[in-house]
């Protein structure tokens, strides 16, 4: 059974961090239909002053952050002691779990072009032992297809293996699609899948995706995507719905409000940091 195109959320225009000026796609209202992805924010930009102020140093706990850097770099430290810069075709992978402060520093690139993700965390991962990972350019898989290619940011595809995180499964793909290409898409038919067009417009089953837009999909076990007059580049996210409640505090998603207060208590009293934890 071929999926079908169920919702469909177009980006807006927000400011976030320190005054980064970015795309804002999938956040707390979507949560339920796009579960377990929790948000998704987009970059794209020439101009240094909408990035330039970065994010200064905040607290995470129970998600993990993805940040896919297609064009620019990005610059992360956090209070494990990690200090890394990611450039283009490169990926940020943090495990908050437990509790982590982390930022993120943007110098003046050309184009800034990329994405970040908040994927969930199940609920007996929320409080597990926070790490952070990148995956480098010579790490990331690329298969050609006809008319473009697909760049394997994690996960399978077919049976070709990428970076696989410790929680939750979740395929990654950059999918690169050059004028007039199509693909088709096999998958397992209860995934939970997403696209968003980072650039340009594709035809998903037969309709219009603009650019800069998510759409969550039906169930079933396939999927095309054509593109028309010009390259697009369209990422394709799957994972497993976790149907689990979900509380929200700014950069902190637990399961309930006691577990919020929990963790802003643990900020205000300067434990939020769990080293003594037996993870």
């Amino acid at each position: 059974m071929k999926r079908k195109v169920k919702t469909t959320v177009k980006g807006f225009r927000a400011i976030d961090g320190a005054g980064v000026s970015l795309v804002r796609v999938l956040g707390r209202d979507t949560v339920e239909e796009f579960d377990p992805i929790l948000m998704l924010d987009s970059f794209d930009s020439i101009n240094p002053e909408d990035y330039i102020a970065g994010f200064p140093m905040h607290p995470h706990r129970g998600i993990e952050t993805i940040s896919y850097v297609s064009s620019g770099k990005m610059m992360h430290r956090d209070s494990l002691g990690n200090e890394d810069t990611v450039s283009s075709g490169e990926v940020q992978w943090m495990n908050s779990g437990s509790g982590i402060l982390h930022e993120e520093r943007i110098p003046e690139v050309d184009r800034l072009l990329g994405v970040q993700l908040w994927l969930n965390l199940p609920k007996d991962d929320k409080m597990s032992k926070p790490s952070y990972n990148s995956i480098k350019k010579e790490d990331i898989k690329e298969v050609e297809i006809d008319g473009g290619k697909i760049r394997l940011l994690a996960g399978d595809y077919k049976d070709v293996s990428g970076y696989r995180g410790k929680h939750l499964p979740l395929n990654y793909y950059d999918i690169h699609l050059d004028e007039g290409a199509e693909i088709t898409l096999n998958m397992e038919a209860n995934e939970s899948v997403m696209l968003f067009t980072l650039l340009g417009d594709v035809y998903v089953e037969g309709e219009l995706v603009e650019e800069k837009t998510a759409v969550k999909l039906t169930e079933g076990s396939s999927l095309s995507i054509k593109n028309e007059d010009k390259k697009a580049q369209v990422l394709y996210i799957s994972s497993k719905a976790l149907n689990e409640p979900i509380s929200w505090a700014g950069p902190i998603v637990m399961n309930s409000k006691e577990e919020i207060k929990e963790a802003l208590d643990d900020l205000n009293k300067g434990i939020f940091i769990k080293e003594e934890l037996e993870y």
